[in-house]
């Protein structure tokens, strides 16, 4: 491990950022880097300046995924190097926010009969019963699912929070026809991979949860690899008229994100829920 590499996992951990959040910070300066052929230390403004717009056209990234590097290159160079002055070279792009879009009943249970297997099955219910992240559901043990309160325990979810999620009768079923056919241990989604071993957690990438054949790539990516599962709990809510507060805590989403603001577009218009595309 080089002196800067070291010098910025302490300013990460002394923070307690997640171990999520640290892996991706020290990954961006490394390529940053590599980009250059030098030093991260010994690059400047211009480097910034000429990486942050090879992001945007040549690597076409999004503006969302380039305001997470650029936070990652604000730290090393603010907190790390303690070069203030840098925090004027990295702004963070405009991110135009639109609303996503939400999958009607009947494409949801397009997308639940297209799993193919049971384990795809389940892990598409789960998403859509419950609105939890996929980086959630991958990291989902046994041991979480508590049947006699029937709900299921989010460990260390986003921000590192722990929080509750209802278990309707019919994720339940559908969980318990999974266990009696897979039987996992630990991991409720073990790792399918064997050079990583069945005692990892498998990691749900959004192009094996939503086969290109149902959805055009644009609605993969945008409406369920980001936060579809999310946008379908607030649409389930609104038919169940459950406030926009519990939404909030249940999914652990932020003050006025794409989830809270679908409300705001009709408090009177209903919209389906997670039983009846289940059904």
């Amino acid at each position: 491990m080089t002196r800067l590499r070291k010098m910025m996992l302490e300013e990460l951990q002394r923070r307690n950022y997640s171990a999520i959040t640290t892996r991706n910070y020290l990954r961006v300066v490394t390529e940053f880097a590599k980009h250059f052929g030098k030093s991260p230390d010994k690059l400047g403004p211009n480097e910034l300046r000429t990486y942050q717009a090879y992001l945007r056209t040549e690597r076409k990234l999004t503006p969302g995924t380039v305001v997470n590097r650029v936070a990652a290159l604000r730290f090393f160079f603010v907190k790390t190097l303690k070069r203030h002055q840098f925090r004027d070279f990295l702004p963070y792009p405009q991110d135009r926010r639109r609303l996503p879009t939400v999958l009607s009943r009947e494409e949801v249970a397009r997308l639940i009969e297209a799993a193919g297997t049971l384990f795809r099955r389940t892990l598409l219910i789960t998403l859509y019963a419950t609105g939890m992240r996929r980086s959630e559901l991958a990291c989902l043990k046994v041991s979480d699912i508590d049947r006699q309160r029937v709900i299921l325990r989010v460990v260390e979810g986003k921000g590192g929070k722990d929080r509750d999620l209802p278990l309707s009768p019919a994720l339940l079923e559908a969980l318990r026809e999974y266990w009696r056919w897979r039987k996992p241990k630990t991991y409720l989604f073990p790792s399918r991979d064997p050079r990583r071993g069945p005692e990892q957690p498998f990691v749900v990438s959004g192009t094996f949860l939503m086969p290109a054949r149902v959805f055009d790539s644009r609605t993969r990516i945008e409406s369920l690899t980001k936060s579809i599962a999310s946008h379908r709990r607030a649409s389930a809510s609104r038919w169940d008229r459950i406030p926009v507060s519990r939404i909030k805590i249940t999914s652990a989403r932020r003050k006025g994100g794409a989830t809270t603001k679908i409300f705001s577009s009709s408090s009177k218009v209903r919209m389906w829920g997670v039983r009846r595309s289940l059904a």
